[in-house]
């Protein structure tokens, strides 16, 4: 059976005042992709989501999303950025929020249809958060926040989510909640998921690649020490604890 190729980068080089972000990038990611990048700030790694986006044009290579240049099919990716500052004490409820994400530059003016509120709903229930669609979003926790915006993504249907550190304001609890519903999301939309929790990327994650401007990636979920040496620059121990199965090592 043939996998479908969603995202398709070959030689890409992005240059910020003639100083490179992204050096000579080789990446495949497959429909069902559950992928995870991983490396330190600076690295380059919101760089290349807005490169996939259509948001950051390459100095040079090559770019396929869903078989077309970035940003032509727009619809089918979905984004959650790192950071989405807001005025809590604004009076928007959380289905408003949510709806936004139907809004496109041809229809900005128009009402919303019976099925954009339907999609909306189908969202906010896939997410676990319907019962709250009349809350106002600056009343829910940093978690229940970070759910709405994925909510948000997700009603636009699309094919690849695209997720920058989305667990950066959200407590430890949270976090794993938040990744259950990732793993649960993975078998019907492809993911890529950049952050800094080694463990959990190893943990949830099917296949992980390290960027520091250059790419490290296998196409595994196995993390090796010698890779993350080069990703970080500097020596790497690597420590696995308990009998939980953390793909940090192959073996404890």
């Amino acid at each position: 059976m043939r996998v479908e190729e969603v995202v398709s980068i070959e030689d890409l080089w992005v240059y910020y005042d003639g100083t490179p972000a992204l050096e000579g990038i080789n990446l495949i990611v497959e429909r069902g992709d559950f992928l995870g990048i991983i490396g330190p700030n600076g690295g380059g790694k919101t760089t290349l989501l807005k490169v996939i986006l259509g948001l950051v044009n390459p100095s040079r290579g090559k770019v396929f999303v869903m078989g077309q240049a970035p940003g032509k099919n727009r619809y089918d990716v979905g984004y959650v950025p790192q950071y989405n500052p807001f005025d809590r004490d604004f009076p928007i409820n959380v289905q408003d929020i949510v709806l936004m994400g139907r809004n496109s530059p041809s229809r900005l003016a128009k009402r919303y249809t019976q099925e954009d509120k339907e999609l909306m709903q189908k969202a906010l229930k896939t997410v676990g958060m319907l019962h709250y669609k009349n809350h106002q979003i600056g009343k829910l926790s940093g978690g229940e926040q970070q759910r709405i915006f994925i909510a948000r993504a997700l009603v636009r249907q699309p094919k690849i989510l695209l997720l920058d550190e989305p667990t950066s304001n959200i407590d430890s609890y949270m976090q794993t909640e938040f990744y259950e519903l990732l793993a649960k999301l993975k078998d019907e939309i492809t993911i890529i998921m950049i952050s800094h929790d080694v463990s959990a990327i190893s943990i949830y994650v099917e296949k992980i690649a390290c960027l520091n401007r250059q790419l490290f990636y296998h196409g595994s979920g196995e993390i090796e020490p010698e890779v993350l040496e080069d990703t970080y620059k500097c020596p790497i121990q690597m420590i696995a604890h308990g009998t939980i199965p953390h793909r940090v090592l192959k073996e404890h």
